[in-house]
């Protein structure tokens, strides 16, 4: 399989390498926009901010590149996030993929949870082929301070004092909120699952 990842400066793209090594699988990291419109498969990593996030990408040219791409897509935390219109990190527009917003976490919200959450937290509500053999309720590994609201394109729920959108389907674009690549066995299954679907 020819199978890429997303070359920006907002990538944890060596633990997704890691993660993919796991499953036996290699991925070519890169910003060539040939070689991510001829993959089979691309993998969009993403941590730290939103804004800085996008401007990486509007500054390679890739932010028009990924809205057009044709064949299947993982969005990965920030990665997800960017799928959507607007996120409230320094009122950032995104990628306009999914129409939902993401938000901020706030303290009346997470009452006396703390911001970001960073830990294990379940997901249920679980839909589509990216959680096949994934069990109701597993845990998955977060760290954010945003979420994404619920929305009609939402394929797992978690709650962290509000219920939030854990992952998202639009077409060929999938995302987690979470870290799969950090997430154990249930994070190799879905990635096993996004690669195999």
């Amino acid at each position: 399989m020819n199978l890429a990842i997303v070359k920006y400066n907002a990538g944890n793209i060596q633990s997704v390498l890691f993660a993919l090594e796991r499953l036996g699988m290699q991925a070519k990291v890169t910003d060539d926009f040939a070689e991510l419109q001829q993959a089979d498969k691309v993998i969009f990593p993403g941590v730290g901010e939103a804004r800085s996030a996008m401007n990486s990408l509007q500054e390679k040219g890739l932010d028009s590149v990924i809205k057009n791409l044709k064949q299947p897509v993982l969005g990965i935390c920030v990665g997800m996030q960017l799928l959507f219109e607007h996120s409230e990190e320094s009122d950032t527009e995104c990628l306009g993929i999914v129409p939902a917003k993401v938000k901020l976490f706030r303290p009346k919200e997470a009452g006396n949870t703390k911001v970001p959450q960073i830990g294990w937290n379940n997901i249920y509500n679980l839909k589509t082929s990216l959680f096949k053999d994934v069990p109701e309720n597993s845990y998955v590994y977060y760290v954010h301070s945003y979420y994404a609201e619920m929305n009609p394109y939402c394929i797992a729920t978690s709650d962290y004092s509000v219920e939030y959108c854990g992952a998202v389907q639009k077409d060929n674009f999938y995302g987690v909120q979470f870290h799969a690549e950090k997430s154990a066995k249930v994070g190799e299954q879905i990635l096993a699952n996004f690669l195999k679907g």
